[in-house]
């Protein structure tokens, strides 16, 4: 079974013209054809992107008063679906949250993330997600998101390294002139993950490019 997931960073909806449209990133998720997307930087305070054909899950943080952080969409059937919380110390509110999904073949467990700036927040908030990870072998598991790991030999890229196997990286940020790999995907067991990309025809509607990763089970 042939199956593609994405992630990608919305900012908001907010393009570099500086203009909110949530219309114009539906566009660009669509485009993408994934079977499960990550959306980081979804802004809660008007109804959520919604895709005809997909299921959504979504647990809103507050952030600067306004309902703010992580979606999934999905076209595949949700067996389950939780929220770990992230958030570290006198930093503001982060999640992840795990769907796991019917494919017909073996379980596919989604873990959407957006990382923390501060690197002992990513180093606390990477620990936390190992915990929850480790046990799983009846699954596929794909963890993806912004990572906003900025050090290619940091603790927290060596860690995830070290329990899903190396992971590729490609530059998405900025999203016109892209030098850092801030979006990534990582994929157990490794040899499920066939293709993976950036979506460069996105240079304009947010300050990330999407990325895409082809998998097999």
């Amino acid at each position: 079974m042939k199956l593609r997931v994405a992630s990608y960073n919305v900012h908001g909806f907010v393009g570099r013209d500086g203009k909110c449209d949530v219309e114009r990133i539906a566009r660009v998720v669509r485009a993408l054809d994934a079977d499960a997307i990550a959306l980081q930087e979804v802004t809660f305070d008007q109804p959520p992107l919604e895709l005809p054909g997909y299921r959504s899950f979504s647990t809103p943080v507050q952030r600067m008063e306004l309902p703010f952080g992580n979606q999934v969409l999905t076209r595949l059937p949700i067996l389950s679906q939780r929220t770990i919380c992230l958030s570290f110390l006198g930093r503001e509110p982060r999640n992840a949250l795990e769907v796991v999904l019917e494919t017909g073949a073996r379980p596919l467990r989604v873990i959407a993330t957006h990382l923390g700036l501060r690197p002992g927040e990513r180093r606390y908030q990477v620990k936390r997600i190992l915990e929850h990870v480790g046990g799983d072998e009846q699954s596929v598991t794909v963890l993806l998101g912004d990572f906003n790991e900025w050090f290619l030999l940091g603790r927290p890229l060596r860690w995830l390294h070290a329990r899903f196997g190396r992971g590729p990286a490609v530059a998405t940020y900025p999203a016109r002139f892209p030098l850092f790999a801030l979006d990534r995907v990582w994929v157990h067991p490794r040899q499920a993950l066939q293709r993976f990309s950036a979506y460069p025809a996105a240079r304009t509607e947010s300050d990330h490019l999407p990325v895409l990763a082809d998998l097999e089970l």
